[in-house]
């Protein structure tokens, strides 16, 4: 399993509520907590307000889901979450085992492997160089961000944010033309 955020503008018309200011991408709007498996498909996903760090996004995204890991077999392999460099386990683990103390016995965190200034000049690279592993998590989020072609029409798939009962927000990964009934 991979997590990552987005910070992303909001539309226009949105509360007040809804937004917040993200510093590290000097970004006005909300932020998209996104897990996706091996393959880049979904697993869970949360939206917040873009103030909110990704180490407190990745703590709600688990425990707004951790009835998964709760019925998870103890006999199974642990489950890998691969995060990069914007986590911090170190603070993360214990906020989950208060939620959930047998939680480190099912998960371990694991941050993605970023190349060094020297191996990015052996190789003739600099600047910003794509992490294999990491590179599912990436394209599942331009995905989310970048229009599509579907029956010859371009649309825009969103994760889309829903005040639920103030101030939860739920999260819902939807195709617009799907839900046009095209």
């Amino acid at each position: 399993m991979m997590i990552d955020s987005q910070a992303v503008k909001n539309t226009c018309n949105a509360s007040i509520e809804s937004k917040g200011f993200c510093f590290y991408k000097a970004t006005n709007g909300i932020k998209r907590h996104l897990a996706v498996d091996i393959l880049g498909f979904p697993f869970f996903t949360h939206c917040t307000t873009a103030n909110v760090s990704d180490d407190q996004g990745l703590i709600e995204i688990l425990s707004q889901n951790i009835d998964y890991f709760k019925s998870k077999p103890l006999d199974l392999p642990k489950t890998t979450i691969l995060v990069d460099h914007g986590y911090h386990p170190e603070k993360i683990i214990p906020a989950l085992e208060q939620i959930y103390p047998q939680i480190m016995t099912k998960i371990q965190f694991e941050l993605s492997a970023k190349p060094s200034k020297a191996e990015k000049q052996a190789k003739g690279q600099s600047g910003f160089v794509p992490v294999p592993a990491r590179w599912v998590i990436e394209r599942s989020n331009a995905w989310v961000s970048t229009p599509a072609q579907i029956n010859g029409r371009p649309t825009t798939p969103q994760i889309c944010c829903v005040p639920e009962d103030n101030p939860k927000w739920v999260c819902h990964l939807f195709q617009p033309s799907f839900l046009a009934g095209h």
